[in-house]
């Protein structure tokens, strides 16, 4: 068998044990099983069940975003670029693919977002981390995220949040343009 085949066989089953986790999740949603004794599950409780897997010396893993990093269904931290975090708006409960290759090297896939409510909000500084304030309550952002889309304290930008559930993070969705 030919490397091609055995990528094309690889990303297969990749794509088949993405697609039972979300089958999974949304079955356990209309079941009602995301919430036990009327509380939400964690990121934890979420990334308890997701799939790990090698092939040679190449590991493959879904997570669920916290906000800065990934949880790993063994419930390990793995850094998130915040870069990439940035410019693809992840925000909690957001669910990964992270493949680290033979040679160290990380490369991170949005497999499964998370639903989202997108909301206005003004940039602030608090105790010398960036944060925005919506709806009367103020959400921590990444710094990557402020410096990409050139923000200054006092903006008022598109900011997205979880549509269920409380989170402590979001993401700057854009600037609104002061005239």
């Amino acid at each position: 068998m030919n490397s091609s085949s055995l990528s094309r066989i690889r990303d297969l089953i990749e794509k088949a044990e993405a697609n039972l986790t979300a089958a999974r999740q949304i079955l356990a949603s209309l079941d009602g099983e995301k919430v036990e004794g009327g509380k939400t599950l964690s990121l934890n409780e979420m990334a308890s069940g997701l799939s790990m897997s090698s092939f040679g010396d190449t590991q493959i893993l879904e997570g669920i975003f916290d906000g800065q990093n990934m949880i790993g269904p063994n419930e390990k931290i793995y850094t998130v670029a915040v870069n990439y975090a940035s410019k693809s708006k992840l925000i909690p409960g957001d669910r990964l693919k992270l493949t680290i290759q033979g040679n160290g090297s990380f490369l991170y896939k949005q497999i499964g977002p998370i639903e989202r409510k997108h909301v206005k909000g003004v940039l602030s500084l608090e105790n010398g981390e960036y944060h925005v304030l919506a709806e009367g309550k103020s959400y921590k952002v990444l710094l990557a995220s402020v410096t990409y889309f050139k923000a200054s304290i006092g903006d008022e930008l598109t900011f997205i949040i979880p549509a269920q559930g409380d989170s402590e993070w979001g993401a700057i969705e854009n600037v609104i343009p002061t005239h």
